[in-house]
């Protein structure tokens, strides 16, 4: 289906436009080196939790030559949410002003710890961020907001572009573990499909959402395989991070 939809985009002399995020980093270890290799010389955007974030990882960063950037995925990664209700970090009952300053301390946080590598993409917990805090982003450093789903608008707010993910491989509503290549290939081509159709923003790249922390080893390397699969297609493109800024 995938690569059926890929030949269609070819036809019509397209290009499709993927990007890779990966959510919850906060160290080194075995899951993200298993995450570097599949990513191989694919772009990769790394979500990381500010007041978590290790030196460790920063080294690790450093050492590989597979194209990270870094991304702020929350404050601390702490449900605030009532319960009973979706998980979320950033909640409407919060105090703003609060989650504004709870925001501009992990930006912070990660230009002390990873530098120029951090750039000015805000990844909410759980994909959840109040229309109210939503409003400030940009105001505050950030120039892209990423979250799950086909984007309703290009601009989540003025001057803040909205660049989602679009599959994510896991099933967190049931066993919590890998859908499969095949649920995550059909999850990709209706995205393609929908673009290419009008029924989705037709610039807004495809977004692969991975969980390094999750996958179990042989699943990460069956979805570096499907990365570089469509890698190799005529009418793929994997973007860096940093071109969502411009280019969405």
């Amino acid at each position: 289906m995938l690569r059926a939809e890929l030949d269609r985009w070819a036809a019509a002399e397209r290009t499709a436009t993927f990007w890779w995020r990966d959510d919850d980093a906060v160290t080194a270890g075995p899951a993200l080196d298993r995450l570097f290799a599949a990513a191989g010389a694919v772009p990769l955007a790394l979500a990381v939790v500010p007041m978590q974030a290790e030196a460790a990882l920063a080294a690790a960063l450093a050492a590989t030559g597979t194209q990270v950037a870094v991304l702020q995925h929350g404050h601390r990664h702490t449900n605030h949410a009532a319960p009973g209700t979706k998980k979320a970090e950033f909640t409407d009952e919060r105090d703003l002003d609060a989650m504004t300053a709870e925001v501009q301390v992990g930006r912070g946080r990660l230009f002390e710890v990873f530098g120029a590598r951090s750039i000015p993409i805000f990844v909410p917990p759980w994909n959840r961020c109040p229309a109210a805090l939503t409003a400030r982003l940009a105001d505050i450093g950030h120039r892209v907001l990423s979250a799950y789903g086909p984007r309703p608008a290009r601009h989540a707010a003025p001057g803040l572009l909205q660049v989602n993910t679009h599959a994510d491989p896991i099933d967190w509503r049931g066993t919590r573990r890998f859908l499969g290549l095949g649920r995550l290939a059909e999850a990709l081509a209706g995205h393609l499909a929908a673009r290419r159709q009008g029924t989705a923003d037709a610039v807004e790249p495809t977004g692969l959402l991975t969980h390094h922390l999750v996958h179990e080893p042989e699943d990460m390397a069956a979805i570096g395989g499907l990365v570089a699969e469509i890698a190799a297609h005529a009418a793929a493109r994997w973007l860096a991070a940093v071109d969502l800024l411009e280019a969405a």
